[in-house]
């Protein structure tokens, strides 16, 4: 059945196969090395011409909030609210995933009826005034990081002061 020269091609197959897979391992660990040098640090130091960041000077962030909530444009808020319609209705009384945002500014949060807040949402403040709704928008979860809302936030200040003069225009 099996004769001595059958039984040396099988050995020698495996032996090169072996052979192949051991220079294989040994040139990609050459080539792809996991580890760091003695004494290197993970990726490079930025020299910013100072050790101390409190010595930098702040940057020009423009206007205060307050200065384009002033003269912000509930139409353009109305736009930003687009993606917000997804989750929001500004239907009086009509909850969605979240809640009616009709007559938001100046409610209490956790207040709107029928809808089920997350855990500590009515204590976050006393009302909910243009700045601090703006506090919220810029970034939900930092605010409150119990919220169930998974909307990241707004960026702009432009968007966010257009936002709530649109919200505000949402009363009886």
């Amino acid at each position: 059945m099996f004769d001595t020269m059958t039984l040396t091609k099988i050995g020698g197959s495996l032996t090169g196969a072996l052979l192949v897979f051991l220079l294989a391992s040994w040139f990609t660990e050459s080539v792809y090395s996991g580890g760091l040098p003695a004494g290197a640090e993970p990726g490079f130091v930025v020299d910013t011409g100072t050790d101390d960041v409190a010595d930098a000077a702040p940057a020009d962030e423009g206007p205060s909030f307050d200065e384009l909530y002033a003269s912000a444009d509930p139409a353009a808020g109305q736009t930003v609210f687009r993606p917000c319609a997804a989750c929001h209705s500004v239907a009086d009384g009509e909850n969605k995933t979240g809640p009616s945002l009709f007559g938001v500014v100046g409610r209490a949060p956790g207040t709107e009826a029928g809808f089920s807040y997350s855990a500590g949402f009515a204590d976050l403040n006393d009302g909910w005034t243009p700045d601090e709704l703006q506090q919220f928008l810029t970034a939900p979860r930092t605010y409150d990081p119990n919220t169930k809302m998974t909307f990241a936030g707004l960026p702009k200040v432009q968007d966010r002061a257009n936002l709530i003069a649109y919200l505000a225009t949402l009363t009886n």
